[in-house]
């Protein structure tokens, strides 16, 4: 099977390659970034894709400054909307399976429930209404398509986790926010579960985090409880951080879809983190 990753230079893109070069040689990989394809000129994308002909694609590429998209929003909607309808259409000439990382942003971050996959998006960021428009725009384009919605995400890069590891080895005492709850999620598990998805037909939308939830500064204390590090994990409100962009408060996941079709095999968080460490010094 060949495949085609955008942003193979992020998190994901990594995990990725790595998780599909352990099959030795069942997946051909045709790997992407900024510095080789620019996702937002569609004679550029419909170019690589006709010379290549890759059976799926998988956007990881994203404008992920959450507060830079506020200040620079034509860019923001051509990466995280338009890019993705070129591949997608592009995908479609050919008669390539779509897949297309979402986010949490999608929804507004009221409520306590956790969001299943037909919750109405209502985004507050302009970072979230792009992505939400990237999601419409891919459905409308490629009727093989998976788009996959994931939060709080760490891998290989720069990340909440190492950012945390850090500080602490600068501070005797972080403040963290204390009123944002979310999933914390492996790209060891999301890969997999790409991986999985685009070996089936069955396209749609699905929800992909870890199981279980926290707050930002709960996540950060049970870092430092795993690693054995003794500092000091004080609480902030999201209001004290003053960010330009507004923060969903509660953008917990549900994987209903995953659980539907008999594939969420997404560890706890805890778990997933305690396994990510073992290789963090």
């Amino acid at each position: 099977m060949k495949v085609l990753i955008t942003g193979c230079r992020g998190q994901l893109g990594l995990e990725l390659a790595r998780q599909f070069n352990e099959f030795n040689g069942v997946y051909n990989l045709i790997e992407t970034d900024v510095h080789n394809l620019d996702i937002t000129n569609q004679v550029m994308v419909f170019e690589l894709v006709k010379a290549q002909k890759p059976d799926v694609i998988i956007n990881c590429a994203a404008y992920t400054n959450v507060d830079g998209c506020e200040s620079d929003e034509l860019n923001a909607y051509r990466v995280n909307a338009i890019g993705p309808q070129n591949l997608s259409a592009a995908a479609l000439s050919v008669g390539a399976k779509m897949v297309q990382v979402s986010t949490d942003y999608v929804f507004d971050g009221t409520g306590n429930t956790p969001k299943v996959e037909t919750d109405p998006m209502n985004p507050r960021s302009v970072y979230g209404k792009s992505k939400a428009m990237g999601e419409i725009l891919v459905k409308d384009t490629n009727p093989r398509h998976f788009i996959v919605r994931t939060a709080w995400l760490y891998g290989e890069g720069n990340n909440f986790v190492r950012t945390m590891l850090k500080l602490a080895k600068e501070k005797d005492e972080v403040k963290v926010v204390n009123d944002q709850f979310g999933s914390p999620t492996s790209t060891k598990d999301l890969a997999r579960c790409i991986i999985k998805l685009i070996n089936s037909e069955s396209y749609g939308t699905y929800h992909g985090t870890c199981e279980g939830s926290c707050s930002w500064n709960q996540f950060a204390k049970k870092i430092f409880e795993i690693k054995g590090i003794n500092i000091k994990v004080s609480e902030m409100t999201t209001e004290e951080l003053n960010r330009p962009a507004e923060r969903p408060k509660y953008s917990v996941l549900d994987n209903f879809m995953l659980k539907l079709v008999g594939i969420n095999e997404f560890r706890s968080w805890e778990e997933a983190l305690t396994d990510y460490l073992k290789g963090e010094v």
